[in-house]
């Protein structure tokens, strides 16, 4: 591979662990070294760290994509909700995540609650919790559920690791995954100021290796791509830069993020997995971890449909800021179908950007849309509208 470019060679990497349902990286991990073992999580949120300290993976289980048939999950939930838990109940049925000895859900949606009580029933050997995080952000009241929810999970966790976690391997933890933060905002930034070396396609199949990856290699291979992608020139057009919106928890087929690219978009800020830029900024590694992953969960945490803040923030401010912040001419709203949180929020979003007069359009798909051609359409059409709009 001597005249492979180097981030053709990273990317060649990311996708073949995308495109591994049997997460065969996680069973490699796990058989490096005996006793290891391998925590699930669904994809919007929960603390790593909790889990990385007691010495296990993380692996981001973010259902089965358009690859997956999804057979015996159809027969679990009803057709008229999302597509995300009838795939992630097909990849448990069909054994492609039997290298996982624990599930985490986080509090995204009835749904996903409701996934929690079925993973339960179906794999009653496995380590399962619902993860509850707070509906209200004082420190002393949602921050103090916010922090024996976490102690239960740092028990539950410590019991299943056979040892105890302490307050220091917290914090070690912590530092570890403040810097993949960090590099996650490097290469974020590097997008948004040069889309074009930095395809979405590809930043978001880096973003997809860190699901499988301990943090400690994940990191570098961030890094090591911007280098890369840095290296190799490639031809810029005048494409309209947008922000993608409602891509939380059901992720795109990669054929819908080529196909919004392909019609004259740049995509320079999204919500894909927030898992890995949930907090904003570091989180301190010299005081009681618990407290402030806590606080930086309340107070310096993105803002999505998932997450109910009443007071902190009028409706619509962190969009608007995300559009700022990147240069965005525009906003798709792209939601899974039957998302309940994403497809209720998104009304108010849009009459906020109509406020400020910022162009948007919105569409709908699942994990599995076979038929890109017409949100092609759509995006090129916005995209083309944009630069009427600015040349008027």
């Amino acid at each position: 591979m001597a005249n492979v470019p180097a981030v053709v060679q990273i990317v060649q990497r990311c996708e073949a662990l995308f495109e591994d349902l049997h997460f065969n990286a996680v069973a490699q991990w796990k058989a490096a070294a005996p006793g290891r073992k391998a925590i699930g999580y669904m994809p919007v949120y929960v603390p790593r760290e909790i889990i990385h300290a007691a010495g296990m993976l993380p692996v981001g289980i973010l259902g089965g994509g358009d690859a997956l048939e999804v057979i015996q999950g159809d027969a679990y939930y009803q057709s008229y909700i999302c597509r995300i838990p009838r795939s992630t109940i097909e990849l448990g049925l069909t054994g492609r995540l039997a290298c996982l000895d624990g599930m985490l859900f986080p509090s995204i949606c009835d749904v996903i609650r409701n996934l929690s009580g079925m993973w339960q029933i179906l794999f009653p050997d496995k380590y399962v919790r619902y993860l509850d995080v707070p509906q209200n952000y004082d420190d002393s009241i949602g921050g103090r559920f916010y922090v024996e929810e976490l102690g239960v999970l740092r028990e539950d966790l410590g019991k299943l690791a056979g040892r105890e976690i302490t307050d220091a391997m917290l914090n070690a933890s912590i530092a570890v995954y403040n810097d993949n933060r960090a590099a996650i905002r490097e290469l974020y930034r590097y997008r948004a100021a040069k889309p074009w070396q930095a395809p979405t396609s590809e930043v978001y199949l880096v973003l997809r290796a860190g699901m499988v990856l301990p943090p400690e290699e994940h990191t570098p291979l961030v890094r090591e791509y911007i280098a890369a992608a840095e290296a190799l020139p490639r031809p810029k057009r005048d494409n309209a830069r947008v922000v993608v919106n409602g891509t939380f928890c059901e992720q795109p087929p990669l054929a819908l993020i080529k196909s919004i690219e392909m019609s004259g978009c740049y995509v320079v800020d999204d919500d894909f997995m927030l898992v890995g830029r949930w907090l904003l900024d570091d989180v301190p590694t010299d005081g009681r971890p618990l407290e402030e992953l806590s606080k930086a969960f309340l107070h310096r945490s993105a803002t999505t449909a998932a997450k109910y803040d009443e007071k902190r923030e009028q409706k619509g401010q962190f969009l608007l800021q995300q559009v700022k912040n990147f240069g965005a001419e525009g906003v798709i709203f792209a939601a899974p179908s039957f998302c309940d949180p994403a497809l209720l929020e998104r009304p108010m979003l849009q009459d906020v950007l109509s406020q400020h007069k910022v162009p948007h359009t919105a569409f709908k798909y699942a994990e599995n849309t076979g038929q890109m051609a017409p949100i092609r359409e759509q995006a090129g059409t916005f995209a083309d509208s944009i630069k009427l709009w600015n040349a008027a």
